[in-house]
């Protein structure tokens, strides 16, 4: 599966996803410092699903309405880095082609899906 991960997605869980094998554009690497915009349409034009711990960023689908392959926002705060990476890696296991075009909240113990905007 293709992945964006915005710059406010810890370097583990990039790596966790990566070793998993999924390819994975980090912003972080590439264009620290772009607009959430500016990162929604890279992921649109790479078709991925975009991966951020950033609320903004369901503004921009709700509100907004921006056309999205899918948003997956990590709401793991207090948790370790590993700990990170390992939920988001067996969500996106479990859950997979669920999170195209969806808007995925992950929180401790809860994993939210909701289809469309």
């Amino acid at each position: 599966m293709n992945f964006v991960a915005d710059e406010s997605v810890e370097g583990k869980i990039v790596d966790a996803l990566r070793t998993a094998g999924h390819a994975v554009l980090y912003v972080a690497e590439m264009s620290p410092g772009i607009d959430d915009g500016a990162v929604l349409e890279l992921a649109n034009d790479s078709e991925s699903v975009l991966i951020t711990s950033d609320k903004d960023f369901g503004e921009l689908v709700f509100r907004q309405k921006r056309i999205h392959h899918g948003v997956v926002l990590t709401r793991l705060n207090g948790q370790s880095e590993e700990i990170k990476a390992e939920t988001v890696t067996l969500v996106v296991k479990d859950f997979g082609n669920e999170l195209r075009g969806a808007f995925c909240v992950i929180s401790p113990g809860t994993v939210r899906i909701r289809r469309g905007s």
